[in-house]
């Protein structure tokens, strides 16, 4: 089996970003995969910001990286991006895959600057079912579900800020912010999100290295302001 680093570096504000901090330095053979334009598909209508790529438009994302079935990846980045790879990766079939815990930070070799010139492969997607959670289960079984908010502390209060138009939280909601350690949750059954789908894989994450499954609301909060469903604010959970 063949090892491949994936460079998923991004910032939230500039989409230029990730792919120029892989060219000043990356970990030498790794490809780059854009958060914003291949691990996710933000031509969907009314699905949040960071919509999960179609299974044929992630297959050719992954295939471009050098990913087929006998490579294990090993992902990399900040605010999530290695951690939605790696979610994306098992939700397409592949788990062969890890995430590198610290980024690029925790690597003790040398880096690589400028492009890398990476044999393409060919990636066969196999969509799972149940490992995603949509607005209108969450309304119906909230009661039942252990509902996790990955954003930080002030959007979960519902302070405002540049990026919920609505600031506040589904209701009934705990915060396990994606920057802070993993704090202690109630048994039942997961439901994570955060603003838009990318840090929520942090948290999934950090559940699946402690032998616990989450789901993803993939349209997280940036959809569920969008549907105008109830909103909570204020106090902590």
């Amino acid at each position: 089996m063949r090892y491949q680093f994936v460079d998923c570096r991004w910032d939230i504000g500039d989409p230029e970003r990730g792919r120029a901090l892989y060219r000043a330095g990356h970990i030498p053979g790794a490809s780059f995969l854009d958060v914003d334009t291949e691990l996710a598909d933000r031509s969907v209508a009314g699905a949040g910001r960071h919509p999960l790529p179609s299974p044929m438009g992630f297959a050719a994302a992954a295939s471009r990286a050098g990913i087929d079935e006998d490579v294990f990846v090993v992902a990399y980045g900040n605010m999530g991006g290695a951690e939605r790879l790696w979610w994306l990766l098992r939700h397409f079939g592949h788990d062969e895959c890890a995430v590198l815990v610290g980024g690029i930070g925790s690597w003790g070799g040398a880096l690589r600057a400028g492009d890398e010139e990476v044999d393409p492969a060919f990636f066969v997607p196999r969509e799972r079912s149940g490992d995603t959670i949509g607005a209108d289960e969450i309304l119906e079984r909230g009661d039942e579900l252990v509902v996790v908010d990955s954003r930080i502390p002030s959007r979960f209060r519902g302070e405002e800020n540049p990026l919920d138009k609505v600031p506040g939280r589904i209701p009934g909601a705990r915060n396990a912010p994606w920057n802070e350690p993993l704090p202690s949750l109630p048994d039942g059954e997961v439901a994570a999100y955060c603003g838009s789908g990318i840090t929520s894989c942090v948290t999934i994450h950090r559940l699946w290295l402690a032998g616990r499954d989450a789901r993803l609301y993939p349209g997280s909060w940036s959809q569920w302001e969008g549907l105008g469903l109830p909103v909570e604010r204020s106090g902590e959970r």
